[in-house]
């Protein structure tokens, strides 16, 4: 996949429409993370597509956001922040096991 990547990033002419994991590495995300991006309203796809339905985005939209500091601090921050709430929930100390009297 690395090879991939490296391909489509060193494309001459990047196509009008990309798909999620192209998104991703046009924006410098990973491919797990855009997903997340579109849910808090940081990215937008493509016409109407259903929940679990592939996804494209047009890249007119990503090129301004790509040099945007103010845009990619917050997706940044969103990141963290589901992140961060999705990794309290796993550390959740389990009860005390309390011995019973015998």
């Amino acid at each position: 996949m690395h090879q991939d990547k490296e391909r489509f990033l060193n494309l001459r002419l990047i196509p009008a429409r990309l798909t999620a994991e192209e998104a991703a590495w046009y924006l410098g995300f990973a491919a797990h993370d855009i997903p997340v991006l579109v849910a808090n309203g940081l990215l937008k796809p493509l016409g109407h597509p259903t929940d679990n339905g592939v996804k494209f985005f047009a890249l007119a939209a990503l090129e301004p956001l790509r040099s945007d500091t103010k845009w990619l601090s917050r997706a940044t921050d969103a990141m963290l922040d589901h992140w961060r709430t999705k990794n309290a929930r796993k550390t959740v100390e389990p009860a005390p096991v309390q011995a019973s009297a015998v």
